[in-house]
């Protein structure tokens, strides 16, 4: 017959976690899929500037790819206003922040 606590008896057998332990292990595999803010060089940051010039004043649509820790976040539409002072830009009436900008494309 074998004991309880032979070995490593007592944890094999125990097969139990805390709860604080599940929420521990889940935050931390969500940290872990966390995206990084990509830095823009200064070509691509005028690549950035001319398509949305150009979606301002040409009301061409465009597609921009913005930071967002959790998700791949693409805005598509026309750019309608440009703040500086704050540094964010409006499309379709929802303000958006410039350093969030990871690149741009004019729609065809």
């Amino acid at each position: 017959m074998r004991k309880k606590l032979e070995g490593n008896g007592l944890w094999e057998s125990s097969r139990m976690m805390l709860p604080e332990h599940k929420v521990a292990i889940n935050e931390q595999q969500a940290a872990l899929r966390l995206r990084q803010r990509i830095e823009l060089d200064e070509q691509e940051w005028e690549h950035v500037a001319r398509c949305v010039s150009e979606s301002l004043q040409q009301r061409r649509q465009i597609a921009m790819r913005l930071f967002h820790p959790a998700e791949e976040l693409t805005v598509i539409g026309i750019v309608d206003r440009i703040d500086q002072l704050k540094g964010r830009f409006m499309v379709d009436g929802e303000w958006f922040a410039m350093n969030d900008i990871e690149g741009a494309d004019i729609e065809e």
